[in-house]
């Protein structure tokens, strides 16, 4: 999913994320889980944001960056 500056929602099993792409790094407007998940989010540094949902049996991870462009990937992983 790609996209310039702005806001932007990514859907996953696990829930939704909408972040804003800047010209000085990617910032977290809102995770909202899906019912049965629970949210985590890390950020390292200004340019990639990470938010994970979990339940008993199934994880969404949404990585949000802008290195080198603006755009957002899921992995979902059912365990």
């Amino acid at each position: 999913m790609n996209g310039g500056p702005g806001l932007h929602t990514v859907p996953s099993q696990g829930g939704k994320v909408t972040v804003r792409y800047g010209s000085r790094g990617v910032c977290l407007i809102s995770a909202v889980p899906s019912r049965g998940f629970k949210a985590t989010t890390s950020q390292s540094d200004d340019d990639t944001l990470t938010v994970t949902f979990s339940s008993s049996d199934h994880r969404s991870v949404v990585t949000a960056t802008i290195d080198p462009t603006a755009k957002a990937s899921v992995r979902e992983t059912s365990f």
